[in-house]
């Protein structure tokens, strides 16, 4: 074939449609030969009348290629633009790599913490490109490419231009563009209706995500005839909750009930997947602490077992942004009881033992029955409970000896369903709250170095130990249960009302 414009020297065909020919060229006017794609659009028809339209149309979407891929090296690079033949060409960056659908093909299907890498390299690019007031119009795992060199997902193919060129003039004589941009199955409805709007992206992002996790397509995949919402989620059964979670209201059917920006998608799940630093507990000696008094609906309605914590993988990401990307709990804790056990106040001040982070000094201070830093907390019912099971220790800390009467132990499910509150935390003494504030490592699986500490989780039903405490992923804790580790930490620090070493 000829040069193109006397420069770009065609080397194969890279695809054809209904809009014209893509090509890979060479460069003859650069020393380096450098490679390039050079994409012939033709407009859907050829009325000279409205062929100005349709050039003014193609110059000014080629200015935004060019804008675009000048920000981000994530948006191929535009190098020119050009019109013969009543033909018009755009000549752009080659990104040598695969697309998502040849990953696919080669690799079999992403894991989670793969498909979460994506997410978090690709919605910042969209955030950039809606806030151009562009929507991309065609996402979907033929229009991503994982780069060669650093392993970055690339956008291609922006709708902008291929718009440009069914442009034609309605009966009111404006020009307007005679054709719906997307792919069917990857578009949500409102976009196919010709209305798309910025989560119209998400939506298609959502249904690339889940064609990588399933390999399904989405033609292949159920839809609910009362609702309309994509049935995809027993594909996917290996998913976090979480995640999956996240991915359903990207693909919601109603762009109301979506993320209404890349932005929001992507605080979503930076907030699953941020390193999150645990309690290291460990003690030397200390005296043995005083008994726990639990409260009777705690024993007269024992939680039920919560589910196994699958260990998630751990990798380092290869893409220069650096990410480390944490697994996620595979068993949630919904449908765990939510039963709130209370400490009653003793009646005396008892000597605590006061704890501060990797240390094994010991400082004994009595209770303060009111404060003065701050308000007193607020006081525990004061009726006799029925049927107390009460945890004891042998006069080492540790060494744990459980209930005597098989009464299950306290239950914080609450901790990871609901904020704790200074009510939730009155009354109760160093040792329960230090138990509360690790139980939420605990549900996790991971290991403690005290050996109290353990002994104390050791003998819980629900516990499933997985970690060892340097090599517990703190991903796995969400951002509530994070902020509830760090209430307690503050409420025992205000009030003096540590137990463990840190």
């Amino acid at each position: 074939m000829n040069l193109l414009n006397d420069r770009y020297q065609v080397i194969r065909t890279l695809g054809a449609g209904g809009f014209g020919e893509t090509f890979l060229a060479e460069d003859s006017y650069m020393p380096s030969k450098r490679r390039c794609v050079v994409k012939q659009l033709r407009p859907i028809h050829s009325n000279p009348q409205i062929y100005q339209l349709v050039q003014e149309r193609f110059q000014r979407e080629a200015a935004i290629l060019e804008t675009l891929g000048g920000a981000t090296d994530q948006i191929p690079t535009l190098y020119a633009y050009f019109e013969t033949g009543e033909q018009f060409y755009l000549v752009q960056e080659w990104v040598e790599g695969d697309t998502l659908t040849a990953k696919v093909q080669q690799q079999g299907l992403f894991s989670e913490i793969a498909v979460q890498e994506l997410l978090l390299n690709l919605l910042p690019v969209l955030e950039y490109v809606h806030g151009k007031y562009i929507v991309h119009r065609d996402i979907k795992p033929d229009n991503i490419i994982v780069r060669h060199r650093d392993g970055k997902p690339v956008l291609i193919d922006f709708g902008a231009v291929r718009e440009s060129m069914g442009t034609v003039v309605n009966s009111q004589g404006n020009p307007t563009s005679s054709i719906v941009i997307g792919t069917p199955g990857f578009m949500p409805s409102e976009q196919a209706a010709g209305r798309p709007v910025y989560s119209s992206d998400l939506y298609s992002l959502g249904m690339t995500v889940i064609y990588l996790l399933t390999g399904r397509q989405p033609q292949q995949i159920e839809t609910d005839p009362q609702t309309a919402e994509i049935i995809w989620r027993q594909y996917a059964s290996h998913l976090s909750p979480m995640m999956a979670d996240i991915i359903e209201r990207a693909i919601a059917y109603h762009p109301r009930d979506r993320y209404p920006t890349a932005r929001a998608m992507l605080d979503a799940l930076q907030s699953i997947a941020s390193p999150i630093a645990p309690t290291q507990a460990q003690v030397n000696s200390a005296p043995p602490p005083p008994t726990i008094s639990l409260s009777p609906g705690a024993i007269a309605q024992p939680a039920k077992t919560l589910p196994p914590t699958t260990a998630p993988l751990l990798r380092e990401s290869n893409n220069r942004n650096g990410f480390i990307i944490g697994g996620l709990i595979a068993g949630g804790l919904i449908g765990a009881s939510v039963i709130i056990s209370q400490v009653l106040k003793p009646t005396q001040p008892i000597a605590q033992t006061t704890v501060t982070p990797e240390t094994s000094s010991n400082v004994t201070s009595p209770i303060k029955e009111t404060p003065t830093s701050s308000p007193s907390p607020v006081q525990q019912p004061t009726s006799t409970p029925q049927a107390i099971a009460t945890p004891t220790f042998s006069p080492s800390p540790n060494t744990y000896t459980p209930p005597t009467n098989n009464a299950t132990a306290n239950n914080y499910a609450w901790l990871s369903q609901r904020m704790v509150t200074d009510a939730d935390l009155a009354g109760k003494d160093a040792f329960e709250l230090d138990i509360m504030r690790n139980w939420i490592f605990a549900i996790h699986g991971r290991r403690f170095d005290t050996p109290g500490l353990q002994d104390y989780f050791n003998n819980q039903p629900w516990y499933q130990p997985a970690y060892s405490p340097t090599q517990f992923p703190s991903k796995l804790l969400t951002p509530l249960e994070q902020k509830n580790v760090d209430y307690i930490a503050k409420y025992q620090d205000r009030y003096n009302l540590r137990y463990f070493k840190k």
